[in-house]
Order: C-alpha cells, then sequence, then structure tokens
C-alpha cells in the first residue's frame, strides 16, 4: 500500500502530465474555435462575453474582441463571410484549393 507522500507525488507528476497534455491541445483547440467564430460570423456579444475598456471582461489578455461594426470584406453568397483579418476560414480555404481567386469573394470593389 502507498503511503500518503507517495501518493502525493503521483498526484504531482499526474498534474504535470495533464498541464502538458492541455498546453500541447490548446493551439489545436484555440484554432478550431477561430475557425467556427469565424465560419459563423460570432462575436463577443454572441458569447456572453462582455467587453470593457477594449477587453473582454474574464479574460487575461482581452484575446477576443467584439465583432467590428464594418461589413465582411468576403462572402461566398451561401452566408459565408470573412472580415479579411486573422486566418482565413475554410470555406474559404476549400474555394481558394480549388482553383477559385480571393477577388472572386470580395464583397468591396
Amino acid at each position: 500500500m502507498a503511503t500518503y507522500i507517495e501518493l502525493q507525488r503521483q498526484i504531482e507528476a499526474l498534474q504535470k502530465e495533464a498541464d502538458a497534455l492541455k498546453a500541447r491541445e490548446r493551439e489545436g483547440v484555440i484554432e478550431r474555435m477561430k475557425e467556427a467564430i469565424a465560419a459563423y460570423d460570432i462575436s463577443a456579444e454572441d458569447l456572453g462575453l462582455a467587453v470593457r475598456r477594449g477587453r473582454l471582461a474574464g479574460t487575461r489578455s482581452g484575446g477576443l474582441r467584439a465583432k467590428a461594426a464594418s461589413h465582411a470584406a468576403y462572402a461566398d453568397g451561401e452566408g459565408n463571410t470573412w472580415g479579411g483579418r486573422g486566418p482565413r476560414p475554410k470555406w474559404l480555404r476549400d474555394a481558394l484549393a480549388g482553383g477559385a481567386s480571393l477577388d472572386e469573394f470580395a464583397t468591396r470593389r
């Protein structure tokens, strides 16, 4: 039977392992979230995040920003839009990989 101290060491080792795994997975999770936010035109307000002084309440860095009041710079006519900032959404990357040009989706000409 393990002693209390041995169990504490195991807990610490497992916590370190869990923290490392979380850090490795975090980037992929954030990328998928950004793609979904762009694809569905989701704003900070839609997520229930209050914006205060240019930062989102409850975030360390204010990482997400409230949706801009301007219109999308690119659209596919099927409801998919992209403002032209940040990573290109999947629908646009797929279209470009299929031979389309970015100009075909521009809403401001």
